[in-house]
């Protein structure tokens, strides 16, 4: 899954956005409220952790613009600003949910995990295909009675596909959601990593999973 990441401070900004990776998500930076807006126009995000205090436009202007344009992706607003009438204007303005500076990382975890549950498409906690268990919350995958270890981004990319089983994936659409905004196109990467969850997932098992659509893209599912 994909965030913005709205931040001015670049030490937080490089903070924030290291753990968010190192937990499979991935994660583009804006460093001011006009940034932000161009961002959001060009790309889908899954979630928006959107700053107050910010250059050009604050957070309560992004938020409201970003309504006022109908775009309903889930709007996480982090500053220190905490009084009561803050938090009324930020949720006033089109926020989902308001956290203050400083803030336990965990928790930033636990909300962002919350809003994405808001959203249909990303509300199941177990996601099952034939034999293939995901467990969202917990990022543990496991097929048969087998345990499988998969590295961040490997489990993102499962992730996505697990979410959409039973459907072509594209390879755009894959970039957009699993990569952030310094993916190249023009690579072979979500190839590799394609291959890389065959050999985990589908080689001790007669039953293949991950299928190619040549010229479409990827299938999770047990018939191809």
């Amino acid at each position: 899954m994909r965030i913005l990441l709205v931040e001015d401070e670049p030490r937080m900004a490089q903070v924030v956005a290291k753990g968010l990776r190192e937990h499979a998500y991935a994660v583009d930076v804006a460093g001011d409220g006009e940034s932000a807006l161009y961002q959001s126009a060009i790309n889908d995000y899954d979630l928006i952790l959107l700053d107050v205090l910010l250059p050009t436009r604050d957070g309560f202007e992004v938020c409201r613009e970003l309504r006022a344009r109908g775009d309903a992706t889930p709007i996480l607003m982090l500053t220190a600003r905490a009084t009561v009438d803050d938090r009324i204007e930020g949720l006033d303005a089109g926020a989902d949910d308001y956290l203050t500076k400083p803030f336990s990382f965990r928790e930033l975890l636990a909300r962002v995990r919350a809003l994405l549950r808001r959203h249909p498409q990303f509300r199941p906690a177990r996601l099952e295909i034939d034999d293939l268990v995901v467990e969202t919350a917990s990022h543990r995958v496991t097929r048969g009675l087998r345990q499988i270890d998969l590295t961040s981004k490997e489990y993102a990319l499962l992730e996505y596909l697990a979410r959409h089983a039973g459907r072509i994936v594209s390879r755009s659409e894959i970039a957009e959601h699993v990569w952030d905004g310094s993916f190249d196109p023009f690579s072979n990467t979500i190839e590799v990593y394609v291959n890389h969850l065959r050999r985990k997932i589908d080689d001790q098992h007669v039953t293949k999973l991950i299928h190619t659509r040549r010229g479409e893209g990827y299938i999770l599912g047990p018939r191809d």
